[in-house]
């Protein structure tokens, strides 16, 4: 073996490995996230000009814009840090990642369910959205709780979500009440 071949198949290639990997990771994590979020804003930008534009709203319902750059950040935020839990590898991962994955699901059903099914359903969609919403704080909460020991960064970033989604929280129980 020359000196050159030892070189490129020694640490530095198994750096480079698991440097592209990590690079890998968080990229899929990223599209992970932002595929929820393309998803269900297909929900609401099908019913934002229709019935959502008429309804009631809670008085402190911030502008349309305020909603799309607030979920950029929040679900870039949720991809970084669920991808530092992931690289943990620890005994506690698989459960924080559980967790993950099922506020993703709630998170996901609770646009289609909000802005899609109002028009069929009437306020029992906003109802029943105002129980997936409740039950996503839940999962977020575990997620968080789940993520912190693994990772505090990981943890810190999940907060400006659960704070988020304790504000939708707010709104959609305003709508649910008020349409």
């Amino acid at each position: 073996m020359t000196a050159e071949s030892q070189q490129t198949s020694g640490p530095l290639t198994t750096a480079r490995t698991s440097l592209a990997r990590q690079i890998t990771a968080l990229l899929g994590f990223l599209v992970l996230s932002y595929t929820v979020s393309l998803l269900g804003s297909m929900a609401i930008l099908g019913n934002a000009s229709g019935w959502y534009a008429t309804a009631n709203k809670a008085p402190w319902t911030p502008p349309a814009w305020v909603f799309g750059s607030a979920w950029t950040v929040l679900y870039t935020a949720m991809a970084v840090a669920s991808w530092l839990v992931w690289r943990q590898h620890s005994a506690k991962t698989r459960a924080a990642m559980t967790a993950y994955g099922i506020q993703m699901l709630l998170n996901l059903a609770w646009a289609p369910t909000f802005f899609g099914m109002y028009p069929t359903w009437g306020d029992a969609a906003l109802w029943l959205a105002l129980v997936l919403i409740a039950a996503l704080a839940l999962a977020v909460t575990a997620t968080l709780i789940h993520f912190g020991p693994i990772n505090a960064t990981a943890g810190v970033l999940m907060l400006p979500y659960l704070s988020w989604i304790v504000f939708s929280a707010s709104l959609n129980l305003y709508a649910a009440a008020h349409n």
